[in-house]
Protein backbone atom coordinates (compact mmCIF):
# COMPACT_ATOMS: atom_id res chain seq x y z
CA UNK A 1 0.00 0.00 0.00
CA UNK A 2 1.32 3.56 -1.11
CA UNK A 3 2.04 5.79 2.26
CA UNK A 4 1.10 9.15 2.42
CA UNK A 5 2.68 12.30 3.86
CA UNK A 6 0.32 13.53 7.12
CA UNK A 7 0.22 17.41 7.53
CA UNK A 8 -0.02 17.92 10.84
CA UNK A 9 -1.11 21.16 12.67
CA UNK A 10 -0.99 22.32 16.18
CA UNK A 11 -3.51 24.58 17.22
CA UNK A 12 -4.46 26.91 20.30
CA UNK A 13 -7.27 29.46 19.95
CA UNK A 14 -6.42 30.04 16.54
CA UNK A 15 -9.90 31.23 15.37
CA UNK A 16 -8.80 34.15 13.51
CA UNK A 17 -6.41 31.63 11.10
CA UNK A 18 -7.74 28.20 10.80
CA UNK A 19 -9.98 27.92 8.24
CA UNK A 20 -8.25 30.23 5.45
CA UNK A 21 -5.27 27.88 6.79
CA UNK A 22 -6.72 24.59 6.16
CA UNK A 23 -8.24 25.52 3.20
CA UNK A 24 -5.17 26.26 1.89
CA UNK A 25 -3.53 22.95 3.35
CA UNK A 26 -5.84 20.68 1.85
CA UNK A 27 -4.65 22.05 -1.73
CA UNK A 28 -1.35 20.50 -1.14
CA UNK A 29 -1.35 17.69 1.33
CA UNK A 30 -2.16 14.09 0.85
CA UNK A 31 -3.76 13.76 4.54
CA UNK A 32 -4.39 16.17 7.30
CA UNK A 33 -4.42 16.12 11.33
CA UNK A 34 -4.79 18.51 13.60
CA UNK A 35 -4.27 18.96 17.23
CA UNK A 36 -6.32 21.46 19.25
CA UNK A 37 -4.93 21.82 22.50
CA UNK A 38 -7.64 22.88 24.28
CA UNK A 39 -9.12 25.55 22.60
CA UNK A 40 -11.30 27.91 24.77
CA UNK A 41 -12.55 29.96 21.70
CA UNK A 42 -13.98 29.02 18.17
CA UNK A 43 -11.17 26.65 17.01
CA UNK A 44 -13.62 23.32 18.18
CA UNK A 45 -16.41 24.58 16.37
CA UNK A 46 -14.81 25.34 13.01
CA UNK A 47 -12.68 22.29 12.89
CA UNK A 48 -16.22 20.85 13.03
CA UNK A 49 -17.31 22.67 9.40
CA UNK A 50 -13.88 21.13 8.29
CA UNK A 51 -14.35 17.46 6.40
CA UNK A 52 -11.73 15.07 5.42
CA UNK A 53 -8.98 15.91 8.28
CA UNK A 54 -8.22 14.19 11.92
CA UNK A 55 -8.83 15.92 14.62
CA UNK A 56 -7.33 15.13 18.44
CA UNK A 57 -8.21 17.10 21.26
CA UNK A 58 -6.67 18.03 24.32
CA UNK A 59 -9.18 18.64 27.19
CA UNK A 60 -7.47 21.48 28.44
CA UNK A 61 -4.27 23.68 26.51
CA UNK A 62 -1.16 21.61 27.72
CA UNK A 63 1.89 23.41 25.39
CA UNK A 64 3.33 23.20 22.32
CA UNK A 65 5.72 20.62 22.75
CA UNK A 66 2.50 18.77 23.72
CA UNK A 67 1.11 19.34 20.86
CA UNK A 68 3.38 18.28 18.42
CA UNK A 69 4.24 15.24 20.54
CA UNK A 70 0.53 14.14 20.16
CA UNK A 71 1.21 14.34 16.27
CA UNK A 72 4.20 12.33 16.66
CA UNK A 73 2.50 9.52 18.60
CA UNK A 74 -0.53 9.58 16.33
CA UNK A 75 2.20 9.27 13.39
CA UNK A 76 4.01 6.21 14.62
CA UNK A 77 0.72 4.39 15.60
CA UNK A 78 0.19 4.47 12.17
CA UNK A 79 3.19 4.04 9.92
CA UNK A 80 1.61 1.43 8.17
CA UNK A 81 -0.32 4.40 6.33
CA UNK A 82 2.35 7.26 6.41
CA UNK A 83 5.65 7.72 5.85
CA UNK A 84 6.21 11.06 6.44
CA UNK A 85 5.04 13.44 9.02
CA UNK A 86 5.11 17.31 8.02
CA UNK A 87 4.39 20.40 10.74
CA UNK A 88 3.34 23.86 9.83
CA UNK A 89 2.02 26.02 12.41
CA UNK A 90 -1.53 27.50 11.59
CA UNK A 91 -1.35 31.11 12.47
CA UNK A 92 -0.75 31.84 8.30
CA UNK A 93 3.12 32.17 9.02
CA UNK A 94 4.11 28.97 6.54
CA UNK A 95 3.12 29.07 3.00
CA UNK A 96 0.76 25.32 2.48
CA UNK A 97 2.45 25.49 -1.33
CA UNK A 98 5.50 24.69 -0.07
CA UNK A 99 4.59 21.00 1.12
CA UNK A 100 4.84 19.29 -2.18
CA UNK A 101 8.44 20.42 -2.30
CA UNK A 102 9.12 19.19 0.80
CA UNK A 103 7.61 15.49 0.56
CA UNK A 104 9.20 15.05 -2.11
CA UNK A 105 12.81 16.04 -1.21
CA UNK A 106 12.28 13.09 1.54
CA UNK A 107 10.82 10.53 -0.83
CA UNK A 108 13.79 11.51 -3.46
CA UNK A 109 16.23 10.58 -1.53
CA UNK A 110 17.93 6.94 -1.64
CA UNK A 111 16.80 4.39 0.35
CA UNK A 112 19.92 3.67 2.00
CA UNK A 113 20.21 7.63 2.83
CA UNK A 114 16.88 9.04 3.80
CA UNK A 115 16.64 12.22 5.34
CA UNK A 116 15.84 12.02 9.02
CA UNK A 117 14.39 15.26 9.35
CA UNK A 118 14.37 18.60 6.64
CA UNK A 119 13.63 21.63 8.57
CA UNK A 120 12.43 24.84 7.38
CA UNK A 121 14.79 27.99 7.84
CA UNK A 122 14.08 31.64 7.59
CA UNK A 123 17.60 32.49 6.74
CA UNK A 124 18.63 30.36 4.13
CA UNK A 125 17.49 32.33 1.49
CA UNK A 126 16.09 35.75 1.33
CA UNK A 127 12.90 35.52 -0.75
CA UNK A 128 10.61 38.79 -1.83
CA UNK A 129 8.98 40.79 0.77
CA UNK A 130 10.06 39.15 3.65
CA UNK A 131 9.30 40.06 7.30
CA UNK A 132 12.03 41.95 9.45
CA UNK A 133 11.91 39.55 12.67
CA UNK A 134 11.32 40.88 16.44
CA UNK A 135 15.12 41.65 17.57
CA UNK A 136 15.19 39.69 20.46
CA UNK A 137 13.82 36.55 18.92
CA UNK A 138 16.21 36.81 15.84
CA UNK A 139 19.04 36.86 19.00
CA UNK A 140 17.66 34.34 20.60
CA UNK A 141 17.41 32.18 17.49
CA UNK A 142 21.25 32.99 16.32
CA UNK A 143 22.94 32.57 19.88
CA UNK A 144 20.89 28.99 20.10
CA UNK A 145 21.59 28.01 16.74
CA UNK A 146 25.09 28.91 17.36
CA UNK A 147 25.26 26.85 20.47
CA UNK A 148 23.89 23.77 19.22
CA UNK A 149 26.07 23.47 15.79
CA UNK A 150 29.07 24.38 18.26
CA UNK A 151 28.09 21.74 20.29
CA UNK A 152 26.49 19.01 18.59
CA UNK A 153 28.46 19.76 15.46
CA UNK A 154 25.06 20.73 13.14
CA UNK A 155 25.71 23.36 10.48
CA UNK A 156 22.11 24.75 11.22
CA UNK A 157 20.92 28.61 10.55
CA UNK A 158 17.10 28.35 11.67
CA UNK A 159 16.49 26.06 14.96
CA UNK A 160 13.06 27.62 15.83
CA UNK A 161 11.13 27.18 12.00
CA UNK A 162 7.85 25.02 12.85
CA UNK A 163 7.78 24.23 9.48
CA UNK A 164 9.72 20.19 9.41
CA UNK A 165 9.18 16.92 7.64
CA UNK A 166 10.28 14.00 9.27
CA UNK A 167 10.94 10.78 8.59
CA UNK A 168 7.95 8.57 10.46
CA UNK A 169 10.79 5.43 11.23
CA UNK A 170 13.02 8.68 13.06
CA UNK A 171 10.07 10.05 15.04
CA UNK A 172 9.72 6.53 17.07
CA UNK A 173 13.62 7.61 18.63
CA UNK A 174 12.41 10.82 19.66
CA UNK A 175 11.57 11.06 23.28
CA UNK A 176 9.33 13.98 24.00
CA UNK A 177 9.33 15.34 27.79
CA UNK A 178 9.34 19.33 27.60
CA UNK A 179 5.63 20.34 26.79
CA UNK A 180 6.39 23.97 25.44
CA UNK A 181 7.94 25.76 23.32
CA UNK A 182 11.56 24.58 24.45
CA UNK A 183 10.39 21.24 22.77
CA UNK A 184 12.64 21.74 19.47
CA UNK A 185 15.94 21.90 21.11
CA UNK A 186 15.16 18.23 22.28
CA UNK A 187 14.81 17.15 19.25
CA UNK A 188 18.01 18.96 17.68
CA UNK A 189 19.92 16.77 20.69
CA UNK A 190 18.07 14.05 20.35
CA UNK A 191 18.78 14.28 16.70
CA UNK A 192 22.80 14.32 17.31
CA UNK A 193 22.55 11.08 19.61
CA UNK A 194 20.93 8.99 17.05
CA UNK A 195 23.13 10.09 14.50
CA UNK A 196 19.78 11.50 12.30
CA UNK A 197 20.04 13.16 8.75
CA UNK A 198 19.08 16.39 8.93
CA UNK A 199 19.18 18.62 5.95
CA UNK A 200 17.59 22.82 5.56
CA UNK A 201 14.99 23.99 3.52
CA UNK A 202 14.66 27.66 2.75
CA UNK A 203 10.90 28.94 3.62
CA UNK A 204 9.84 32.74 3.60
CA UNK A 205 10.57 34.94 6.85
CA UNK A 206 6.28 36.02 7.96
CA UNK A 207 5.66 37.12 11.31
CA UNK A 208 2.32 38.08 11.23
CA UNK A 209 1.16 38.63 15.21
CA UNK A 210 4.36 39.98 16.71
CA UNK A 211 2.41 40.56 20.13
CA UNK A 212 1.72 36.76 20.41
CA UNK A 213 3.03 35.17 24.13
CA UNK A 214 5.48 32.63 25.12
CA UNK A 215 3.51 32.21 28.55
CA UNK A 216 4.12 34.28 31.92
CA UNK A 217 7.74 34.70 32.66
CA UNK A 218 9.07 33.39 28.94
CA UNK A 219 7.68 36.66 27.41
CA UNK A 220 11.25 38.18 28.95
CA UNK A 221 13.68 37.48 26.59
CA UNK A 222 16.94 36.81 29.16
CA UNK A 223 14.41 34.50 31.39
CA UNK A 224 13.24 32.39 27.76
CA UNK A 225 17.15 32.18 26.80
CA UNK A 226 18.03 30.90 29.92
CA UNK A 227 15.43 28.53 30.18
CA UNK A 228 16.32 26.76 26.18
CA UNK A 229 19.74 26.57 27.72
CA UNK A 230 18.71 25.03 30.88
CA UNK A 231 17.03 22.69 28.50
CA UNK A 232 19.69 21.95 26.35
CA UNK A 233 21.72 21.19 28.92
CA UNK A 234 19.22 18.90 30.66
CA UNK A 235 18.92 17.25 27.58
CA UNK A 236 22.32 16.99 26.55
CA UNK A 237 23.32 16.08 29.85
CA UNK A 238 20.55 12.66 29.24
CA UNK A 239 21.87 11.79 25.86
CA UNK A 240 25.98 11.52 27.34
CA UNK A 241 26.77 15.16 25.11
CA UNK A 242 29.29 17.54 27.03
CA UNK A 243 27.42 20.87 27.51
CA UNK A 244 28.12 23.76 29.53
CA UNK A 245 25.55 26.80 28.86
CA UNK A 246 27.75 29.61 30.00
CA UNK A 247 31.14 29.07 27.84
CA UNK A 248 28.27 29.30 24.64
CA UNK A 249 27.54 32.03 23.01
CA UNK A 250 -0.38 30.74 30.91
CA UNK A 251 -1.07 33.26 27.42
CA UNK A 252 0.22 31.10 25.03
CA UNK A 253 -0.58 30.06 21.84
CA UNK A 254 0.84 26.62 19.90
CA UNK A 255 2.30 28.39 16.21
CA UNK A 256 4.78 30.67 17.65
CA UNK A 257 8.91 30.71 16.49
CA UNK A 258 12.09 32.34 17.74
Amino acid sequence: MHRKALVALPVFNEERHVIEVLTEVRKYAEAILVVDDGSSDRTPELLKEVSGIEVLTHPENRGYGAALKSAFDYAVAHQDEYDILVTIDCDGQHEPTLLPNLVQQMREQPADEPIDMLSGSRYLKQFDGASIPPEDRRQINVAVTRRINEQLGFDLTDTFCGLKAYRIEALAKFNVTDLGYAMPLQLWVQAAAHGMKIVEFPVPLVYLEEERSFGGSLDDAIKRKAYYDEVLDREMQAAGLTCCATDCCNDRTDSFSE
